[in-house]
């Protein structure tokens, strides 16, 4: 057995060698963080129950280095160390009871928590209160120089303190943070890079990495980098007495600061957060792996001292794997209600968020083209929460030369028909509205909860009536009878009676629910309610569909014999010509409220030959499709594309024959009347978040009882936010807009005529 566990610590110690080479040098890792920790934690389990087998070398023993040869090298005024790890409660408390062993008796300990960012170590020195140097983590005593890329980062101070009120800045201060992406800054890096035509980025930290160590400093400077600044290495004449004293001090200085820290009066009052923490990480607008719990106390801290590499009054709380890497074995398509063509990976499984992962989301096949993601790679999957597991990327550095392209196919694999790719669309598209597959899954949408709600109609129902051709569309759901039924197998009585009689009873569902089950790209509860404060009846809807489809139809006549002699010679050109191809999304929202839209549209067509007889004709055909698309352009919440989608919807001749058949059928085709209790919300918007007291449809019947509209989305035009009970990432948005937020109970008092301050109700969710 001893000699097993020898070779066991030399395996770990040789494979996380090799790992650290290629994560801080190569930049090329192979696995994930959350990877690496567990083999990590392995070795140093072994190595703490057998010391005798410990390599001198072993990984345990250092810091890992994130050096480089292309920077000069600056040593640090201290040891910048890493931390150990916790796993959970247990680890934490084992953590703690080691730290109280070291420390007088009867101690009691408060500790600081905090968000673990998910980016690179920095050290930056003030001297007099002026920049002078910045250097990365480096090997924990070396880092690599990179003074004149941080300047460019404008959340970094160039000099302290920034507002002069909080007095002087100390004669020398070294501070150390972590430089990272934001979220949404990532994500527009990544739009750029696939706009530029090259390979998007996978992993943020990498790339934020990379950002820093550019050679020229105006390539970092067009990098949106944030930087947070959570610690005082050095500070002359600076005498703090606890870690929440530092965050304050690191604040007044001008500091970009983590806001989410939290001041615990105890480990349990510590435990009882993660699961919060945990729940409310994606929402963050940063990257995390986990929390660090720090004990608050710095002059306990510094009696601790430091065991190996790790600082004993710091430790690192992981979270639960969100992610790891697999092989991908193969791609299966699927096909969804709006003919969409979705890949899919089927993976070796493996282990993710407490659950094993066999099949993971490729997005769609351009997101597949730009992540260089093939056929056999080993790939990194990501599950978070109850989010569908998905593919970030592909692992390179794992690749032996066998892995192949991923391609969309040429036709749908259920029906035939060959795929589209819409101008402008990342998707691929099958667009026979009979395709089996695509019937199918509009059907199981058309029943559902969210929709029609009919009972005793799953799948494996909607699968046999399809098979046995009593039904072929939504439509005919309306006409079944119970004496075929009844001679289906496993169709007994009272299953048919009561199928039956749970689709008598959805065609008297409200219209707004009738419009959500058609399944619209795009139309879900919140817009088909926006669509019905509008508009009365499916028949509105439908004439002024065909109306816009005729001003739209008019006006590609009119500019046809312009676009016969323009070229798209230039990128000036191509986008005009785009625009004239795309008048519903492009031109008729961007002029709809134009007072000179000849003269608008003269200079929008300078790129080409338009000749002065034209421009007439063109000025009034455009005048007619922004008349025709008002009605949709104008509601608020409706954006150009998703008012395409619900003209096209409309427009097309199987969709029409469905709507009426379902109206002959008896399905409610008409909007309610108001119920109208009061004005004392007239001319205020609403957007509403969170669980309420009762179903969010009846907060928002009372809403506009009283006058009061209702929105999807918190805009300049917001009144006030509703927050119930666990309120989404619409209450930061409201405080970052400087929206009110308030209560139900805060609603129902606005009703009632009472005065409500709502400046502080945010503190209170």
């Amino acid at each position: 057995m001893s000699r097993e566990i020898q070779e066991r610590i030399a395996e770990l110690s040789g494979e996380l060698h090799q790992h650290i080479y290629r994560y801080h040098v190569l930049n090329e890792p192979v696995i994930t963080d959350a990877e690496y920790d567990r083999l990590f934690a392995d070795l140093q389990d072994l190595e703490t129950r057998h010391p005798e087998y410990a390599l001198p070398d072993s990984p345990t023993q250092r810091v890992g280095s994130d050096l480089s040869g292309d920077f000069p090298k600056l040593r640090h005024a201290a040891p910048i160390l890493s931390l150990s790890n916790a796993f959970d409660a247990d680890d934490l408390a084992n953590w703690q009871e080691r730290n109280l062993r070291l420390l007088p008796a009867g101690t009691q300990l408060r500790y600081v928590l905090q968000p673990k960012l998910d980016g690179l170590a920095i050290v930056i020195t003030y001297e007099d209160g002026v920049l002078t140097r910045a250097a990365t983590r480096g090997n924990g005593e070396f880092g690599d120089d990179v003074t004149a890329n941080v300047k460019t980062i404008r959340s970094v101070p160039l000099r302290i303190p920034v507002n002069r009120d909080q007095g002087g800045a100390p004669a020398r201060l070294v501070v150390r943070g972590e430089i990272l992406f934001h979220k949404n800054s990532f994500v527009e890096l990544n739009r750029e890079q696939q706009a530029l035509g090259l390979p998007a980025y996978v992993n943020a930290r990498n790339t934020a990495s990379g950002s820093l160590k550019q050679k020229d400093s105006r390539a970092t400077a067009k990098r949106k980098l944030t930087a947070y600044i959570y610690a005082i290495v050095e500070g002359d004449g600076v005498v703090l007495s606890s870690e929440w004293e530092t965050l304050q001090f690191l604040r007044d200085m001008g500091f970009n600061v983590i806001r989410d820290a939290a001041l615990c009066k105890d480990l349990a009052d510590v435990t009882k957060r993660l699961p919060g923490w945990e729940a409310k990480r994606d929402d963050l607008p940063f990257e995390i792996d986990g929390l660090v719990l720090k004990v608050d106390n710095l002059a306990y801290a510094d009696e601790l001292g430091v065991v190996g590499k790790d600082p004993r009054g710091a430790i690192a709380y992981k979270f639960p794997a969100e992610e790891a890497s697999t092989k991908l074995l193969g791609v299966t398509i699927g096909v969804g209600r709006t003919g969409k063509v979705t890949p899919t990976a089927q993976l070796e499984p493996v282990f993710i968020g407490g659950v094993t992962v066999s099949n993971a989301s490729l997005h769609n096949y351009e997101q597949v083209a730009a992540l260089d993601i093939r056929q056999g790679d080993r790939v990194v999957v990501k599950r978070s929460g109850d989010v569908i597991p998905y593919v970030i990327g592909p692992v390179p550095g794992a690749r032996d030369g066998s892995e192949t392209a991923i391609l969309p196919p040429e036709a749908c694999p259920f029906c035939d028909t060959r795929l589209i790719q819409p101008a402008g669309a990342v998707d691929w598209f099958c667009a026979n509205p009979q395709c089996p597959e695509r019937v199918m899954r509009t059907l199981e949408f058309f029943v559902s909860r969210g929709a029609l709600d009919i009972e005793g109609m799953g799948p494996q129902t909607i699968a046999t009536l399809i098979e046995k051709k009593l039904i072929k569309d939504e439509a005919d759901i309306f006409y079944l009878e119970a004496a075929p039924l009844l001679a289906l197998e496993g169709f007994a009585e009272k299953k048919v009676e009561n199928l039956l009689a749970s689709i008598e009873a959805a065609k008297a569902r409200p219209f707004e629910q009738v419009l959500t089950s058609l399944g619209i790209d795009g139309v879900g509860a919140t817009v088909a309610g926006l669509l019905t404060d509008s508009f009365a009846s499916m028949q509105d809807l439908l004439d002024t569909s065909k109306q816009i489809r005729v001003a739209r139809e008019s006006f590609a006549h009119t500019v046809a014999p312009l676009l016969r002699e323009a070229g798209a010679d230039d990128d000036e050109s191509a986008r005009v010509i785009f625009r004239l191809r795309h008048p519903l999304t492009e031109l008729a929202p961007r002029y709809q409220d134009a007072a000179d839209l000849r003269d608008r549209l003269a200079r929008l067509l300078k790129p080409l030959p338009v000749s002065a007889e034209q421009l007439p004709a063109l000025a009034q055909s455009l005048a007619d499709l922004i008349a025709a698309s008002r009605p949709l352009h104008s509601i608020e919440g409706l954006g150009p594309v998703l008012v395409a989608n619900i003209v096209d919807w409309f427009s097309d001749e199987h969709h029409q024959n469905i709507l009426a058949k379902m109206q002959a059928a008896g399905v409610n085709m008409r909007a309610a009347e108001r119920v109208v209790s009061g004005d004392g919300l007239s001319g205020q918007t609403f957007v509403l978040t969170g669980a309420m007291s009762v179903p969010r449809g009846e907060v928002k019947a009372l809403v506009e009882a009283h006058g009061g509209k209702v929105t999807g989305s918190v805009s300049k035009k917001t009144s006030y936010v509703v927050a119930g009970d666990a309120p989404g990432s619409k209450v930061d948005k409201a405080i970052k807009s400087n929206v009110p937020v308030i209560s139900e109970a805060e609603l129902r008092a606005l009703i009632a005529g009472e005065q409500v301050d709502a400046a502080g109700t945010a503190n209170l969710l």
